[in-house]
């Protein structure tokens, strides 16, 4: 994951989606009353995009991403999965999910909590390993295998996470705001990571964050999120180039991006 911001080349979105959703609602019943959580979403996200989710708390990002994922059902409409329904693509093991805490087992040492999911696939004890080095190696954590959570700062532990998810080398990449509970300093360094680690795999990413700045920054597409119930307001394709050095944020081109981000948001929270 050191490569230079020059090197990177990221897969050119296809026409193939990844994900589609097709007025997709979901309502949660609650002994206070419905809650109305999503609210007639159409969404394709490409092969190869790495797709940001933006909006207020409370609008819906993570439970989109938990729809892809099937750990919640939608009370209308369709979502599609590399053409599966969602339950058929979690049997299929379609994606990787990284969520917000990194969620490793402090008994398990790095490398073991990386091989989890290897585990449970049944895997043989061979590819585990070959697996397990190949993608810690990919974030950066080589020479950190036998270390436990513990022993790791933060941002670490969210890169072995990282490596969980990508260990069985699904092509979507789910995230839910992975960097957030970060300082600046380390989460900077982490977007920089993650765009070099997209560049090398070529995986499809759907990232949620509260970070206007981190969401121009990654994204080819920033989905703009209304408070509940959460529709999509706006989706902004990004003009930036491929190479994208930190100072990149300092440019007009940037900021113009963010400054549409943020009428999207102020537009959302006006329509309520």
């Amino acid at each position: 994951m050191n490569a230079p911001a020059s090197k990177l080349q990221p897969a050119a979105a296809t026409t193939s989606p990844v994900v589609e959703a097709k007025a997709l609602s979901l309502t949660f019943e609650t002994a206070d009353g419905p809650v109305r959580a999503l609210s007639d979403v159409d969404l394709s996200v490409g092969r190869g995009e790495f797709v940001s989710f933006i909006g207020p708390s409370g609008c819906g990002k993570t439970t989109f991403l938990r729809v892809i994922a099937d750990l919640e059902q939608p009370t209308a409409g369709d979502i599609r999965v590399n053409g599966l329904t969602a339950e058929a693509a979690r049997r299929a093991r379609a994606y990787g999910y990284v969520f917000q805490a990194a969620g490793l087992f402090p008994w398990r040492t790095i490398e073991k909590n990386v091989a989890l999911p290897l585990e449970i696939m049944g895997y043989s004890a061979r590819e585990r390993r070959e697996r397990v080095a190949r993608t810690l190696d990919l974030v950066n954590l080589t020479g950190f295998e036998r270390k436990y959570p513990w022993q790791l700062s933060g941002g670490m532990q969210q890169r072995a996470s990282i490596a969980r998810a990508l260990a069985f080398d699904a092509d979507l990449l789910l995230m839910d705001e992975p960097f957030g509970a970060l300082d600046e300093i380390v989460r900077d360094h982490l977007n920089e990571q993650l765009l070099e680690l997209w560049a090398r795999t070529n995986k499809t990413i759907c990232f949620v964050t509260h970070s206007i700045p981190e969401a121009v920054y990654l994204s080819t597409r920033i989905v703009v999120m209304s408070p509940r119930p959460g529709r999509v307001t706006d989706v902004i394709e990004s003009t930036l180039p491929k190479e994208r050095p930190l100072d990149i944020r300092e440019t007009p081109e940037f900021l113009e991006i963010a400054h549409r981000v943020r009428e999207g948001l102020r537009a959302g929270m006006s329509d309520e």
